[in-house]
């Protein structure tokens, strides 16, 4: 199975809204690989978005994922980068469609609610970035053969 990396934001956490997000992902049937709350800095800020360090928000993006601590997860299903990227929503709340996670729970295009990996490439390179292999549980919930046809586990 794959797996991706979410980033429950500060704004997930000042809202209280992180039992929601995770149920969301957990009702959906995703699997829960590695789960950890941690304090985000700059410097892992700067490699996290190394694509946006040049843009004039940077400082303001840097200053809000710093505000609180924050949930990083890796989640693990069949297609699953896919799977949470449609669940999650468009980047900016007020475009993305209800029954989104961004689209229920945020207005914001930088307060977002989560981070979710856009490609399998880069969830191996995200998940790297924030977990110990250790940290990662490959185990088969018993709920495996309800989520999933023989063929596709």
């Amino acid at each position: 199975m794959e797996q991706t990396f979410i980033i429950l934001k500060p704004s997930t956490i000042n809202r209280s809204l992180v039992g929601d997000v995770i149920t969301r992902f957990q009702r959906k049937g995703l699997i829960i690989a590695g789960i950890k709350m941690m304090q985000l800095d700059e410097k892992i800020l700067r490699e996290h978005y190394a694509h946006l360090v040049d843009r004039p928000f940077f400082p303001t993006l840097v200053k809000s994922m710093m505000a609180t601590p924050v949930i990083v997860m890796v989640l693990r299903g069949k297609d699953v980068v896919s799977v949470v990227r449609s669940m999650v929503g468009a980047t900016n709340c007020r475009n993305a469609a209800p029954g989104t996670i961004r689209g229920d729970f945020g207005m914001s295009g930088q307060e977002n609610i989560v981070h979710a990996s856009d490609s399998n490439e880069n969830a191996a390179i995200e998940v790297a970035r924030f977990f110990r292999p250790e940290e990662i549980f490959d185990y088969t919930p018993v709920t495996l053969p309800s989520l999933y046809a023989p063929d596709e586990r």
